[in-house]
């Protein structure tokens, strides 16, 4: 399977398919028409206390969050011992794109509905991730990996950044086509669904799974499989989790990920509101920027990919982190909208490179036959990663009352990542990969 063009292709098309979820749905159009729209103005009473559409907003985030938090690694390890990565993507992808396909029957005053469909596309497209990561250090050798992984990024900026000119096309020429803005958002969001799990269907079709290495404990045979493969998992997690001493420089990466991801996240998810407050750019640029970034980022990604051919993927991705601190510095001097573009591209650069390394680097220190397992902690470690940065945002902004001095508190979280990043000895993390077995007991 290793290093095979069509399984490639395939592997990275799913990348392609499952961005226009996050471009259209997750950032660009849902939040603002859920807001804007379903919500009603006043907010919404709960027991007698009104909440705001963007703190129901911000509850389906986390709680989306927590659940995979939760489930990930034990999803990981049942999907790794029954070879089942290829059915959980499946059942994930299709479940995520049918929630967002739905959701153009949201319209206003469907609070609930709206939340459920939500919350039900968000858990499947982190579920989804899972499995996918877990195949990428079984198609692609120490070698390639780090360039599968940028091409996968890649393809899924350029299929993310595409499905979002055309939905803002849609959008913007709503007028001509003889329909309301309001549909024509709804319209945009369902077709990113379509997009999602059609363009699943190439992955399906190329990307095939190595039979399971381990054989059903006899002890377990008599009973269902659904709670067989639940029990093994979790015993499996237990083993796991018993062994990390012997993988202490794969947990050493995980942390100053877990650091430098909190920043990553923050400047992500308070960008747009940070362009508004602080400089007053209109919807049209901030829009404009947001696609910008997605087709900068291929460059970034297949760019920092190459670089860590010639230098290690550990150099370059510290070399992408340095340039998230010259971002943040460049933010809080800010003061117009051509600098704010000018932004946008670097951070589109630094972006790519920093997201495509983090998940090849990771996959080249973790044992393969279990890989959707590691992948799991990679997930619960990916998602406490957008808790403490917005809340160090919020909090250095409540203080000082600026966001100029919040945004450039955040820096921290990106100096702590590098220097825990640089003490991470990858020969010693690929000896414990090697070393470590694996097994149900």
């Amino acid at each position: 399977m290793l290093n095979n063009k069509k399984q490639i292709f395939g592997w990275v098309m799913y990348d392609w398919a499952n961005s226009a979820y996050v471009t259209t749905v997750l950032v660009a159009l849902l939040p603002p028409y859920f807001a804007a729209v379903v919500v009603p103005e006043g907010g919404v009473n709960v027991g007698g206390a009104y909440f705001t559409a963007e703190s129901i907003w911000a509850v389906m985030i986390s709680f989306s969050a927590f659940v995979m938090f939760i489930f990930a690694p034990i999803l990981g390890a049942i999907s790794d011992f029954s070879a089942a990565k290829k059915r959980f993507l499946m059942l994930f992808c299709y479940g995520g794109s049918l929630a967002t396909i739905a959701l153009v029957f949201s319209s206003s005053g469907d609070i609930l509905q709206t939340m459920i469909l939500f919350v039900i596309a968000q858990i499947c497209f982190v579920g989804s991730n899972i499995f996918y990561d877990a195949f990428l250090p079984q198609i692609a050798s120490d070698e390639q990996i780090d360039w599968v992984s940028g091409k996968g990024f890649a393809f899924g900026y350029v299929g993310g950044g595409l499905q979002l000119a055309l939905s803002l096309g849609l959008v913007t020429g709503h007028n001509a086509l003889g329909i309301s803005q309001e549909l024509a958002v709804r319209l945009a969001i369902a077709m990113a669904g379509l997009w999602w799990g059609g363009f699943a269907i190439i992955t399906f079709l190329n990307v095939k799974e190595e039979p399971p290495v381990e054989s059903l404990p006899a002890a377990y045979q008599h009973l269902p499989k659904w709670r067989a493969y639940t029990e093994v998992g979790l015993i499996r997690i237990v083993v796991t989790l018993r062994k990390v001493k012997q993988f202490k420089h794969l947990l050493l990466f995980l942390i100053a990920y877990l650091l430098y991801n909190n920043g990553i996240q923050t400047v992500m998810t308070m960008a747009t509101i940070y362009g508004q407050q602080e400089i007053g750019l209109g919807t049209t640029t901030l829009m404009v920027t947001l696609l910008f970034i997605q087709f900068v980022s291929v460059f970034g990604a297949l760019s920092f990919s190459k670089l860590a051919e010639r230098v290690t993927a550990k150099k370059a991705l510290m070399l992408s982190l340095v340039g998230w601190c010259f971002v943040i510095v460049y933010a809080y001097f800010l003061t117009n909208a051509t600098e704010y573009f000018i932004l946008g591209g670097i951070v589109g650069i630094v972006q790519g490179g920093s997201q495509a390394l983090s998940r090849s680097f990771y996959g080249g220190m973790i044992p393969i036959h279990a890989s959707a397992e590691f992948y799991g902690f990679y997930s619960v470690f990916n998602k406490g990663s957008a808790i403490l940065g917005p809340l160090t945002f919020a909090a250095i902004g409540l203080i000082t009352g600026s966001n100029r001095l919040a945004i450039l508190g955040v820096i921290i979280f990106f100096i702590s990542g590098l220097i825990l990043l640089a003490c991470v000895d990858v020969d010693r993390a690929k000896d414990a990969r090697n070393s470590v077995e694996f097994s149900q007991h």
